[in-house]
């Protein structure tokens, strides 16, 4: 398993439309785009990584008050063991009318052979 397929899985239970990369068509109201933002090794005394640390960027885009969405995004994440790195305001895009929030988060994954 790897962050992108585990966030589809666990966001994908929030019934709000969810994309990765870009929203593709019409966007709804509110909706969800995941974006992976790095992958690495932890530190380890040996030097030999025993696991990948990788992280994305679940944005949370909405036309309302996205404090809700942004509270269950939250929820589901920390239940599904997900290290909350970042959470933000990005600020309002008056060009679309969408309030634009984000939560980065992170999870250890045993290297794959």
């Amino acid at each position: 398993m790897n962050i992108l397929e585990e966030l589809n899985s666990v966001l994908g239970g929030l019934g709000l439309p969810l994309e990765t990369g870009v929203f593709s068509g019409k966007a709804p109201d509110e909706y969800l785009v995941i974006v992976p933002i790095s992958d690495g090794f932890g530190y380890h005394a040996d030097n030999t990584p025993h696991e990948d640390v990788q992280e994305a960027r679940v944005s949370v885009y909405s036309k309302g008050n996205y404090i809700a969405i942004k509270n269950k995004i939250v929820k589901a994440l920390v239940g599904a063991e997900f290290t909350i790195t970042d959470r933000r305001y990005i600020g309002y895009e008056t060009e679309t009318g969408y309030h634009h929030y984000v939560v980065d988060a992170q999870k250890n994954y045993e290297l794959e052979d």
